[in-house]
């Protein structure tokens, strides 16, 4: 990068986290440390509720997503809104109305103190390993920007959020998130447009998806009914609404959000934007993708992106082997140039026959150019065991990178690091919360002053930054972060969403059967999961629907 795009980028972060601090005051209470006097307005909360779900991974992943897998991604979610209304109706009000600090208190007024702690348990779980996944995000930035071990990144970000987390409590990360989704919004759009400015001048933004859509890149829609099929309007309608009605109704990464809001009117509100902004959003993001992809049709691509791999292998004894590949690479690239040119003129002819060929012979190429691809990644494997062959987190960041303009570069740079440290502060200010209100407070020292209580949470802030940092530093080796976030989060989500609706829907059912369901639960979830039985989107509604069966089997066997 240049001077000023180090400077952009240190500038954006510094203002964001000295604003955020210096808003925050200083935080006297546990009411103040944990849900900011429950004093935010809606825009507040719906911001700080996107902020929280759209972290570096979304913007960094979710464009190579679309890059390597087309628009599906997009399907995972249809069940948002839904979800949106259903936590309007029930949880909000119910959560306001018992002022509770954490989503799990509830349950240990409907249960008993052991439901309540596996519950909590479970998210601690979840949050903590999905947590780390959000802080190597970032981290790959830096790593390949200075081209050193991702390592040293991840400790610098993850020790940066957990500071201004410690100091500031909700109050910082909320003002935070309001300041970062407002440069976010702005620099993607910009991203956007300067995409387009850089493909040839006889391409428009029409032909490029146009081109897309003839190599399957504008699979937007799919109405086929697949277990299997991670991405359709069915497992999206309703995997996706169970998991999102989960992550947004007993997460406290986002209860905690919405416990901030000044009334359940204003929290309504928060969650009600964000259920209209979250998919127009997403897929704007992913036809980011879409038109890097384009643009790499008419100019060769890097043979693979993530150049701190590349440079490891050119310094190793495959160095001329791989130099071989990525000069094949390119000639493949030159050809691809050309058909893709014959199959915009085609398009343009409306003959679908010679669109046919024309598509046919750039399969042909694009085909060869990722066997080529292959070989260079199993060199790699083959030079280093532990070398990170999938490189879609990276298709972005080396776009932008190695093809747009001073300035800019450092605006995106530091938009991916915003994103990441809000969701970010976000997860270990909710973990803080739970551990401290769940755990300290109701089994270690349940008479702690409010002095002790958050000086207690400020230690346990900084317990999950370094639990969480820990995390990070095996999370290279999970591929594409953004599936790998929400599969982590399928694993446990049902189950706890399981727990919550017999709660509220089925008042007859017991502490102790809830409790016997949600581990037998949680039990056919991971054996589903591990074996790969059904896609993950699926094991929401499993989760959820096998507590509500088992613990009504539990409890008229008691009787």
């Amino acid at each position: 990068m240049s001077i000023t795009d180090w400077i952009v980028l240190i500038v954006t972060l510094l203002s964001i986290v000295g604003y955020g601090v210096w808003k925050s005051g200083r935080q006297q209470n546990a009411d103040q440390f944990l849900v900011g006097n429950r004093s935010l307005k809606w825009y507040h909360v719906g911001l700080s509720v996107i902020a929280t779900q759209a972290s570096a991974i979304t913007f960094l992943s979710a464009p190579g997503q679309a890059y390597n897998d087309g628009m599906r991604f997009v399907q995972f979610y249809f069940g948002l809104p839904l979800a949106m209304i259903v936590l309007c109706i029930t949880f909000i009000p119910i959560f306001h109305k018992l002022k509770v600090y954490t989503a799990y208190q509830f349950l240990e007024q409907r249960f008993d103190l052991k439901t309540r702690t596996l519950t909590s348990g479970l998210f601690l779980i979840q949050r903590g390993l999905s947590t780390g996944i959000t802080i190597y995000a970032p981290s790959i930035i830096l790593s390949t920007i200075l081209n050193i071990n991702v390592v040293h990144t991840t400790l610098f970000i993850g020790l940066l959020v957990t500071f201004y987390t410690v100091y500031g409590g909700t109050k910082a990360v909320s003002y935070t998130q309001v300041m970062q989704m407002s440069i976010i919004f702005l620099g993607m759009f910009f991203a956007g447009v300067m995409v387009v400015k850089l493909l040839p001048k006889e391409v428009g933004f029409i032909d490029s998806l146009q081109l897309a859509g003839k190599m399957g890149k504008m699979n937007v829609i799919d109405w086929k009914f697949d277990w299997n099929n991670r991405y359709t309007v069915w497992s999206g309608l309703i995997g996706g609404f169970f998991l999102q009605l989960s992550y947004f109704g007993t997460d406290q990464s986002q209860v905690g959000r919405y416990l901030a809001g000044s009334s359940v009117a204003q929290s309504r509100l928060g969650l009600i934007m964000n259920g209209l902004i979250k998919i127009p959003m997403q897929f704007l993001i992913l036809l980011i993708g879409i038109l890097v992809f384009a643009f790499y049709q008419f100019n060769t691509s890097p043979m693979f992106f993530n150049r701190y791999e590349v440079d490891k292998i050119k310094q190793s004894p495959y160095a001329a082997e791989y130099q071989k590949l990525e000069r094949d690479y390119k000639a493949i690239g030159q050809l691809k140039y050309q058909k893709s040119e014959d199959l915009l003129k085609t398009i343009k002819t409306g003959d679908q026959q010679q669109i046919g060929v024309a598509k046919q012979q750039l399969a042909v190429i694009d085909s060869q150019s990722l066997a080529i691809r292959k070989s260079g990644t199993v060199l790699m494997k083959q030079n280093s065991a532990s070398a990170n062959t999938d490189d879609t987190n990276y298709v972005f960041l080396g776009f932008v990178t190695q093809n747009l303009p001073t300035g800019l570069i450092g605006l995106l740079i530091a938009i991916v690091f915003l994103a990441s440290m809000g969701s970010t502060a976000s997860a270990l200010n909710s973990l803080a919360s739970t551990t401290v209100v769940d755990i300290y407070k109701r089994i270690i020292d349940p008479e702690a002053s409010d002095k002790k209580t958050v000086f207690a949470s400020r230690l346990a802030t900084f317990f999950w930054g370094i639990v969480c940092i820990g995390m990070a530093l095996f999370a290279g080796k999970m591929g594409n972060l953004l599936e790998a976030v929400n599969q982590l989060g399928s694993f446990i989500y049902g189950t706890i969403l399981g727990v919550f609706v017999v709660a509220f829907y089925f008042k007859k059912i017991g502490g102790t059967a809830v409790f016997v369901g949600a581990l037998l639960s949680e039990t056919l979830v991971c054996l589903l999961g591990f074996t790969d039985s059904v896609a993950y989107l699926w094991l929401n509604p499993i989760g959820c629907f096998a507590v509500i069966i088992f613990s009504f089997f539990v409890s008229r066997l008691n009787r």
